[in-house]
């Protein structure tokens, strides 16, 4: 779900963030956000609407449409909206349920709130009927579910959910020699996974739809950033293409930077969509997954020409911002929608990101500013979470994510200084 809010803590949830949304000219109701001015009965149908599809967020207390000269944050009196809510969903429901009601008040004395309803799939009684019927969620609008995706919902294992919120991807491998040793420097790997349409859960990946992301990713952020990783160490590049194991449900799309030397290759980057196969028995919740590998080989191509080299630490701020932004960029993720048949509002974030090196991360990172702590321990990377409540298409707050994982690094390395080498590196202006 591509909208931080839903995974907020309450703490995080303020009305500063919520006018921020309100205020987007591209957030629009969708199959899983919708505004409400107020309550109305139509607003539990939403909720029974939500828990039978993806999930999704109603905020109450806004207007639905933005107008110029109109308000659009309006909010509403919290206790007697929720208590409404609660009272429409006990007496409508089969079987009876609730969501979860974050009250949120205003910054003033008006003792008004937005009011955000959270509806998850992964706790909610699947199907919720009202007057046995199964309302489900279409873009923007509700529905009523036909006989096959009723007979569906009905035969889910009890909270099987429709999309893991953990977003676990397999942490990567890296290659080895005939002698068994690595062939890689480190291995950044970063992914989702996400929800398949109808079309999507049978039909053969669509060579024009392969092509389209492949030139969405080639306009988007990640190759400049592969460049900077690279350091001068290539004088070719390729545009990501598909190359190696493709198939009528995978696609493999392949960057890469090329060199004279013996490492042909010092940089490459992966980018590989697997659909759910359609031989055997069909799962309850199809999931499709977007996995993105960074390989680095730089310091070998640098031992290749006789030079020292480690990896500097605003280089690697530069290739996680860019690999953030990429996932996020609003092309990117209308191609993913387009080849998994799903709304682009289920193009969720990525929740988290896998290092692994062939030596130790303090080896790695350019010493400049980092300072050894004695008999700390070493790493050779990790499993860096994504903090689920920061917006990663807003630059400030990717930037947040950014320093967190690289400060995450340098501690888990035994590293002190990264701190202040990053608040360095970011008041430097660029050029």
């Amino acid at each position: 779900m591509t909208n931080s809010l839903f995974a907020a803590s309450a703490a995080d949830l303020t009305i500063e963030r919520i006018r921020a949304l309100a205020a987007r000219p591209d957030q629009v109701e969708s199959l899983t956000l919708e505004f409400k001015r107020e309550y109305s009965k139509s607003l539990v149908t939403t909720i029974a609407a939500m828990a039978n599809t993806y999930g999704g967020m109603i905020l109450v207390g806004i207007n639905d449409k933005a107008e110029p000269g109109v308000e659009r944050v309006v909010g509403v009196d919290a206790q007697e909206t929720i208590d409404k809510i609660a009272s429409g969903c006990r007496e409508k429901f089969d079987p009876p349920w609730e969501p979860t009601f974050i009250p949120v008040p205003f910054d003033d004395d008006s003792g008004r709130s937005v009011v955000v309803v959270r509806v998850d799939v992964n706790v909610a009684p699947r199907p919720l009927l009202i007057d046995l019927k199964a309302p489900i969620r279409l873009t923007g609008q509700n529905s009523t579910a036909d006989r096959d995706r009723l007979l569906k919902l009905a035969r889910e294992e009890p909270a099987a959910g429709v999309l893991p919120m953990g977003q676990s991807l397999m942490s990567p491998r890296l290659g080895q020699d005939n002698e068994g040793q690595p062939t890689e420097d480190f291995i950044l790997r970063t992914g989702i996974n996400l929800p398949v349409g109808e079309a999507g859960a049978w039909r053969p990946l669509s060579e024009r739809a392969v092509a389209a992301l492949a030139q969405a990713l080639n306009e988007s952020a990640f190759p400049g950033v592969l460049h900077t990783l690279g350091g001068g160490s290539a004088n070719q590049y390729t545009g990501f293409r598909q190359r190696g194991h493709n198939r009528s449900r995978t696609a493999r799309l392949v960057w890469h930077a090329i060199s004279d030397s013996t490492v042909e290759r010092p940089v490459e980057a992966v980018v590989t969509v697997t659909l759910p196969e359609v031989y055997g028995p069909t799962p309850t919740a199809p999931i499709a997954s977007i996995t993105i590998d960074v390989i680095a080989r730089v310091w070998r191509y640098a031992q290749s020409v006789e030079t020292d080299y480690r990896y500097p630490v605003p280089n690697l701020a530069e290739l996680l911002d860019g690999l953030l932004k990429t996932v996020v960029d609003p092309k990117v993720t209308a191609e993913i929608a387009r080849i998994t048949d799903i709304d682009t509002a289920l193009v969720a974030q990525p929740r988290e990101l896998h290092l692994i090196a062939d030596r130790q991360v303090a080896d790695l990172l350019h010493p400049t500013g980092l300072q050894a702590i004695p008999d700390a321990g070493a790493s050779r990377g990790g499993t860096f979470r994504a903090n689920p409540a920061l917006n990663l298409r807003d630059a400030a707050e990717r930037q947040e994510q950014v320093d967190d994982w690289l400060r995450q690094l340098g501690l888990d390395a035994g590293l002190t200084g990264m701190e202040a080498l990053l608040e360095h590196y970011r008041a430097t202006p660029t050029a």
